[in-house]
């Protein structure tokens, strides 16, 4: 296993086959398959008042290509904070421990860049996920959000944070 920043040019294929197997996630989320503007969007979005050039996009790679990938952003939702935008692994990768190796670098990158907590979001449709969260430390916020844009199916999304 290795963990690297993705390069939008060269890494573009390789997240787009990553997204389209993890495509399970994106019909919890949005009501369909990833596609090209999923892919756009893991490589330009963060969250408000965070500098997109310097988030980390990273990738877990194995020996069959890419497993993982990982969106890092500083700032929010207060200064000395890390969000974890997005974290997806492909389903081969699942249950094997991926998970947690993927998020122990995260954690070192944000404490790297002085990040005091990491925060992120989690569907309360995401039992599983919710589930993987907790084990690792994060625990609620108590700030929640309803998620009802147009096309996609309505959520719950709370917002969990783990002390670095």
């Amino acid at each position: 296993m290795r963990i690297a920043a993705l390069d939008p040019a060269r890494d573009r294929a390789a997240l787009a086959a990553c997204l389209a197997a993890a495509s399970d996630s994106y019909r919890l989320w949005l009501g369909h398959d990833a596609g090209e503007a999923e892919v756009d969007d893991f490589l330009t979005d963060c969250p408000p008042g965070c500098d997109p050039a310097a988030s980390h996009r990273l990738g877990l790679w194995e020996d069959e290509g890419l497993w993982g990938v990982a969106e890092l952003s500083f700032g929010f939702p207060e200064a000395e904070a890390a969000y974890l935008g997005c974290m997806i692994l492909h389903p081969a990768a699942r249950g094997q421990g991926h998970g947690m190796r993927f998020l122990a670098e995260v954690e070192a990158r944000a404490r790297a860049q002085g990040a005091k907590a990491l925060y992120l979001a989690v569907l309360e449709a995401n039992r599983r996920g919710m589930a993987f969260w907790q084990r690792e430390g994060f625990a609620s916020t108590g700030v929640s959000r309803i998620l009802d844009e147009p096309g996609a199916p309505r959520h719950v999304s709370h917002r969990l944070r783990k002390r670095l």
